[in-house]
């Protein structure tokens, strides 16, 4: 199988990094965040209606699907649990009480952009960052379709493209990069919500913003806030009229996953260096035999 020029110049490129680069590869470095200080959003789901507007705007905003308006309005789809893919960045899912079952919930989930990055960490080549402004970044050049970060990933976001066999990427929220970061906008789906589940701003403001809701409305809200401490933190935090166990949101400790695993991955990409020039070396090794295999077909042919 010939590899093509665009290809090889890119693994080349890689191997020569992962030599020159010694231990870096063993986790693509995060911009330091001021964790307070970066933007993020508070989901309010004791105020959600489930208009499923945030999902529609998503779709337009990031061009990941042609469904028309009327489709949003089907509420029938609250019937499965759904879980965002590369054709929708975000969804919208029912809960419930289950010791009541009186009343139903809606929550949005989408990429909560954490403070420290398990998808980050697991990824060898850094076509994932933090941005320390708060979203997590990614870069599909980089890309190698390992899908570590998925594998990585506590929430169970990134999604690949697997119906794409000509460039197939990891997709998922970009926070709206564009709007929120360099025009100074809300996320689309911040925007759109009509009844101000969602509130963009900086995740200092934010927490503080969830506890005076919590304390004034106590009967309201459980009380606790998922995002601030979960996992060192996210940029999505939400607050619930009854416990997170009955949620999709899983129950994590305050502890990095990266802190855990980055000792361990550490070790074994250090060892992996000599092998990966080894790889780059073969490679052209290949690259050149290909060549000659042609050249001797050539002249056989004359």
């Amino acid at each position: 199988m010939k590899i093509k020029r665009r290809d090889f110049f890119k693994v080349a490129a890689l191997g020569t990094a992962a030599v020159t680069a010694g231990t870096r590869l063993g986790r693509a470095e995060a911009e330091e965040t001021e964790c307070e200080a970066a933007l993020g959003v508070l989901v309010d789901t004791a105020v959600c209606i489930g208009c499923r507007k945030c999902e529609m705007t998503c779709n337009q905003t990031n061009k990941t699907s042609d469904r028309p308006r009327e489709e949003y309005d089907d509420m029938s789809v609250y019937e499965k649990h759904r879980r965002p893919d590369h054709s929708a960045f975000t969804v919208v899912n029912r809960f419930e009480n289950p010791d009541t079952r009186d009343k139903k919930y809606t929550m949005k989930v989408q990429c909560m952009h954490c403070v420290d990055p398990a998808c980050v960490s697991a990824c060898i080549v850094g076509a994932l960052h933090k941005d320390k402004r708060g979203p997590v970044i990614y870069d599909a050049w980089k890309c190698i379709g390992c899908r570590y970060c998925m594998v990585a990933c506590p929430f169970q976001i990134p999604a690949y493209e697997y119906d794409n066999a000509i460039d197939p990427q990891v997709k998922k929220c970009t926070f709206c990069f564009e709007r929120t970061i360099e025009q100074g906008l809300p996320p689309a789906c911040v925007a759109i919500c009509p009844n101000e589940a969602l509130t963009f701003g900086r995740r200092g403001d934010l927490i503080d913003a969830a506890y005076i809701r919590i304390k004034n409305d106590p009967d309201r809200y459980f009380k606790h806030l998922y995002g601030e401490y979960e996992i060192g933190g996210t940029s999505w935090m939400y607050l619930a009229p009854v416990d997170f166990k009955y949620t999709e949101l899983p129950k994590l400790n305050k502890e990095p996953i990266p802190h855990t695993t980055e000792s361990i991955q550490h070790g074994i990409f250090k060892s992996f260096v000599p092998p990966l020039a080894l790889y780059g070396l073969l490679g052209l090794v290949m690259h050149s035999l290909n060549g000659e295999k042609e050249k001797e077909t050539e002249e056989v042919k004359e």
